[in-house]
């Protein structure tokens, strides 16, 4: 397709290569991804890492865990849903601050991730989604003989 030297691949995989290069450049994630841009920031999201894993929590109170789609492909977490709100009928805001509606969040993982040990509960409003990373990642203890 149309390279960009050093890229090779098709374009939408160029900007993502351009992406996780700015992002080691700058030592931390984009705040909003090729992917994502537009979307608002709901849930919001913390990452933590450990030698094993990678954690993600979205905070979403009052969504409906039934509601929730989670798909990772090409070491990209894709989550999305709905939270509805009932409005009393009638009923206008003086001032709304919570969001409601469809929303969807895109990640890039790292490379190292393994899209087939994947768990996700739902607790408390916090979507907890724990990704165990290649087993031939993760570091082990090498006995000298």
């Amino acid at each position: 397709m149309f390279g960009i030297p050093g890229f090779e691949g098709s374009l939408f995989d160029d900007l993502l290569r351009i992406q996780r290069q700015m992002e080691s450049v700058f030592g931390s994630p984009l705040t909003a991804g090729i992917r994502s841009m537009g979307v608002a920031a709901f849930p919001p999201v913390n990452v933590g890492t450990t030698p094993e894993e990678i954690d993600v929590y979205l905070f979403a109170p009052g969504v409906d865990p039934t509601s929730l789609d989670i798909n990772i492909q090409n070491n990209v977490l894709t989550v999305s849903g709905e939270r509805r709100i009932i409005r009393e009928e009638g009923a206008s805001y003086y001032r709304k601050e919570r969001f409601d509606g469809e929303f969807r969040r895109v990640l890039t993982l790292p490379e190292d991730v393994d899209p087939d040990r994947v768990d996700a509960t739902y607790k408390d409003g916090v979507l907890h989604i724990r990704i165990e990373r290649k087993e031939s990642s993760k570091p082990r203890q090498i006995k000298v003989n």
